[in-house]
């Protein structure tokens, strides 16, 4: 279960989106490569964050980039990542990894306080805002079961239920048809993960 499979990024409405990530208590060697698998994932999907939960590891670490090219902008590793001090507000579209072709305007605060860990261990303190601040409070709600059309207006949330309601049903008709584990098997199988870093 913790072995060597591969990593993959899991579609609404698969239930670890809705799982509360646990803390991470240790660092080793495969959590490294997790991270970095997370990168490559997110890279390879044209994406600029992707959090644990999206690759169905329910611990509290996301990875970013901002410019969403490798060897470009800022790579950030963050574990047991904490936002505080919101400052101001903006409205900006967003979209999810967990939900591809979805989009929706949603209001954050323009800037955050980020008191995190890096891949090795060191603390991690800064005032972040514009388009990295969003990202980082898109990928922290990943991280307590939020999704981002949680945070929108319902009329906006109108707009794009069809599209929710769609992939419900697909997922839904995979479970019944046996290629996609049931929501309590699905939960079930985080318990090793949960040993293991948590």
């Amino acid at each position: 279960m913790t072995g060597s499979q591969k990593l993959s990024i899991i579609h609404y409405p698969h239930p670890t989106l809705r799982v509360k990530a646990r803390p991470i208590a240790r660092v080793d060697a495969q959590l490294r490569r997790l991270a970095d698998e997370m990168l490559d994932l997110m890279y390879a999907a044209k994406g600029v964050g992707l959090a644990a939960t999206q690759v169905n590891l329910p611990i509290r670490m996301f990875v970013a980039n901002p410019a969403g090219e490798r060897n470009d902008g800022e790579e950030l590793v963050l574990l047991n990542p904490e936002l505080q001090l919101p400052k101001g507000s903006e409205i900006s579209q967003e979209g999810c990894l967990s939900l591809p072709g979805i989009y929706g305007d949603v209001k954050r605060p323009k800037q955050i306080r980020l008191s995190a860990y890096d891949i090795s261990g060191n603390p991690v303190e800064r005032t972040i805002e514009g388009y990295l601040a969003r990202i980082m409070q898109h990928e922290n709600d990943h991280l307590d079961g939020i999704l981002f059309f949680d945070r929108m207006t319902e009329d906006a949330r109108d707009e794009i239920e069809d599209e929710i309601e769609e992939m419900v049903r697909i997922f839904h008709t995979k479970q019944l048809a046996g290629e996609i584990a049931s929501d309590e098997g699905l939960v079930a199988d985080l318990k090793p993960w949960y040993e293991k870093y948590a």
